[in-house]
């Protein structure tokens, strides 16, 4: 089993969110062993943002007609949406950066949202081709918003945007309030370890099924 490991906190080691993911991981492959991690960094290694050299796998140009601008972009676009195909089990490190995610990871989010790879156009609308993983979203926020807040445009858009590319197991870990004072954010940090190691055991026994089944 494959899972891609990403971060996007630009705040290293005192970032919630990464230890979150660090958590989540190490869980994962306590529940199970053999387990291979490819870990991103999206704070070191982010893809750039769309411009007319990076569209270029949208603009259905041929190999000869791309500048080798376009070329090199097309395989940095290349290796993400390859990356997360070949991913049973995506963890994403989100924090909520002015009520939404961060840039870097709404740049690999572009970079992988790619028609005929992750998703197409029918003749019923859009169709998810990227069914299958399971995604388990660390969020972490400063403030306490609680769920279908007006303010939360962070995981609301990744559950959408991800149920677009057709991936329906979506789970959230959260940690609220952790810029409201110590007790505030040791509880939040408690209260997302339990749910790491439910929400791990949980999506690893459903895979352990579906793949018996």
């Amino acid at each position: 089993m494959k899972l891609l490991h990403i971060d996007s906190s630009a705040l290293g080691a005192n970032s919630v969110s990464r230890e979150l993911t660090r958590r989540i991981v190490a869980q994962w492959q306590a529940t199970r062993p053999g387990t291979t991690v490819d870990h991103l960094d999206l704070a070191t290694d982010a893809p750039s943002h769309l411009d007319i050299d990076s569209l270029g796998f949208r603009l259905g140009l041929d190999g000869a007609s791309l500048t080798e601008a376009q070329k090199r972009e097309n395989a940095v676009s290349e290796r993400l949406v390859s990356q997360f195909l070949a991913a049973h089990v995506v963890v994403i490190g989100a924090p909520m950066y002015n009520f939404t995610i961060p840039s870097q990871l709404k740049a690999w989010i572009d970079r992988i949202a790619q028609a005929g790879r992750t998703f197409r156009y029918g003749a019923n609308g859009a169709e998810g081709l990227s069914g299958g993983k399971t995604v388990i979203v660390a969020s972490s926020r400063g403030g306490a918003y609680g769920d279908d807040s007006a303010y939360d445009h962070q995981e609301s858009y990744l559950k959408t945007v991800l149920g677009f590319l057709g991936v329906t197991d979506v789970r959230f870990v959260r940690a609220e309030g952790v810029a409201m004072g110590e007790a505030v954010k040791a509880k939040a940090l408690a209260d997302a370890d339990v749910a790491i190691r439910a929400q791990t055991a949980e999506a690893a026994n459903e895979r352990r099924a579906a793949i018996a089944a």
